[in-house]
């Protein structure tokens, strides 16, 4: 054997080492919990035989380790997802369970810098521990390893999107909650740290699911938008996300190919929304009735339900839709909607997608536990993130639009290019109950017949709630036919999206992730 040969089967056999990561072993510890390896699970994202993997000789730089801790616990390359170019890293849990070492950051900060040099996607598959010990120990250890740079300052200069996989703490965790998109697999935990962790430092005991589990982040923290029961749904979530998605700032997301008429009538929705005003009704069903195809991509589904946030397309274009939800605590949006808004707004502003706001709302819920949870902030922080929005905007009022939550809809003045209502639209500071409760509470309660007296008050305090004073004063721009509806939207995207309207100017990039 000449001496290319020798070399040539040193580098095969290295590199075949190299894919059993941890080894045989570890790799069948992971199969045995039900998880996929950090190799399986670029292979399901990846379209096949596209993956260019970048650092696959890369060991842990403490001596006496190579041979076990190939990748370092992190795999990255490039490759094609739907057919197009990006960059994808995985957390490796058979290399030292995925923990941080020198090499493992020096490989993320490298691949996030080639990320948004080449303007390709990220898109991460996470589990892992968080920092290594004893890698991190010491003044020296730790002073280098802190909060990488390149991810806070990415400033939405290319999409991100993150599946947590398996247990995260510490780096994946950073990682997913400064991400655009995050999918999380049920019975795993994100966190921080782990349960083992917190009960040393503070004896406080919980399973990983009570820590960090899917329920946790959609019930109280909306730090992931979607969770899947496999991670193969939870790859596909972040496939399916990233087609509404550019593929860096500098482009606008792809048109997709549509045969469904934008100037179809959609007289179903009459039948949807029901005849009396204090009935509930799904929002959902109306946005089907106006879409493309009626598909749609929902954003944060299980948190802040009292608000709809949701991708689909309008004659081809991507739109983001915020809607108010009738179904679930009447539409009034809670601290947890105004948070939810907010995000969503950030996200399509930074990457050119026109929002399209439907009300129906009776207000704001007000409550002890709202002004804890520092309600009017939140509501300040959605309009100011409205304000700064620059992306086409267009607004209907389908039924109830009361007091401040008519201005955060995107009412008049609040930078809307189309203000426009349905005949069923009711607009006003307040509904005609609260305002005569509020006004005339005490002379109600000395009332003989309280029932009567109210009933006068409320025929003297029956303001003009219809859109047509407003249309009048030319308040709002028009009050458009139902069935029109889907007609009004097509047509109106076609004027706003004009050479010098199609871009953002994405003023929203750098604001934080989170908020």
């Amino acid at each position: 054997m000449d001496r290319l040969q020798q070399l040539t089967s040193e580098l095969l056999a290295k590199k075949e080492a190299a894919r059993l990561g941890g080894g045989n072993e570890k790799i069948a510890a992971q199969h045995s919990r039900g998880l996929l390896t950090a190799r399986e699970r670029i292979e399901k994202l990846a379209d096949r035989g596209t993956f260019l993997e970048l650092g696959m000789l890369n060991t842990s730089d403490v001596i006496g380790t190579e041979h076990k801790s190939y990748g370092d616990g992190l795999l990255a390359g490039v490759g094609k997802v739907n057919g197009r170019p990006a960059v994808i890293q995985a957390g490796d849990k058979t290399v030292f369970a995925g923990t941080e070492g020198n090499v493992h950051i020096r490989k993320s900060k490298s691949i996030h810098e080639f990320a948004v040099k080449n303007g390709l996607p990220l898109f991460s598959l996470h589990e892992g521990g968080g920092l290594r010990m004893p890698d991190g120990m010491g003044s020296d250890g730790i002073s280098d390893k802190l909060f990488p740079r390149e991810m806070l300052t990415l400033h939405r200069q290319v999409p991100t999107m993150t599946a947590i996989l398996g247990d995260s703490f510490g780096g994946p965790t950073w990682a997913a909650v400064s991400s655009d998109f995050v999918t999380q697999l049920q019975g795993t935990c994100m966190a921080i740290a782990g349960p083992r962790m917190l009960e040393l430092a503070n004896g406080q005991k919980l399973t990983p699911e009570e820590l960090g589990g899917v329920d946790v982040h959609h019930r109280f923290t909306g730090q992931i938008d979607e969770d899947g029961a496999s991670e193969g749904e939870c790859i596909e979530q972040i496939k399916s996300f990233y087609t509404y998605m550019p593929q860096n700032a500098e482009e606008r997301p792809l048109m997709r190919a549509t045969n469904d008429d934008p100037y179809r009538l959609v007289d179903e929705v009459l039948a949807i929304l029901p005849q009396q005003n204090n009935r509930v009704y799904d929002m959902k069903k109306i946005i089907a009735s106006l879409v493309d195809d009626g598909v749609t991509f929902e954003f944060q589904r299980k948190f802040g339900k009292g608000l709809i946030t949701t991708f689909a397309h309008m004659n081809g274009h991507v739109v983001g839709i915020v809607a108010n939800q009738p179904s679930h605590f009447a539409g009034a949006p809670g601290p947890h909607e105004c948070q939810k808004a907010t995000e969503f707004i950030c996200l399509c502003d930074s990457y050119h997608i026109p929002l399209i706001f439907l009300h129906d709302t009776p207000g704001f819920r007000i409550s002890s536990e709202a002004e804890k949870a520092k309600m009017p902030t939140k509501i300040m922080v959605w309009n100011q993130a409205l304000a700064l929005s620059t992306v086409p905007k267009i607004s209907v009022i389908i039924r109830k639009s009361i007091g401040a939550a008519y201005g955060n809809m995107c009412g008049p003045g609040m930078g809307g290019d189309l203000v426009v209502a349905w005949p069923t639209a009711e607009i006003n500071f307040t509904g005609p109950e609260v305002g005569v409760n509020v006004v005339f509470g005490r002379e109600l309660a000395r009332s003989e017949n309280p029932s009567e007296e109210r009933k006068k008050l409320l025929e003297l305090w029956s303001f003009d709630s219809s859109p047509y004073k407003a249309a009048a004063k030319h308040l709002i721009d028009d009050v458009i036919q139902p069935n029109e509806t889907r007609k009004f939207l097509c047509q109106s995207l076609e004027y706003l999206l004009t050479s010098k309207r199609e871009k953002s100017e994405r003023l929203l990039a750098t604001w934080p992730t989170g908020i």
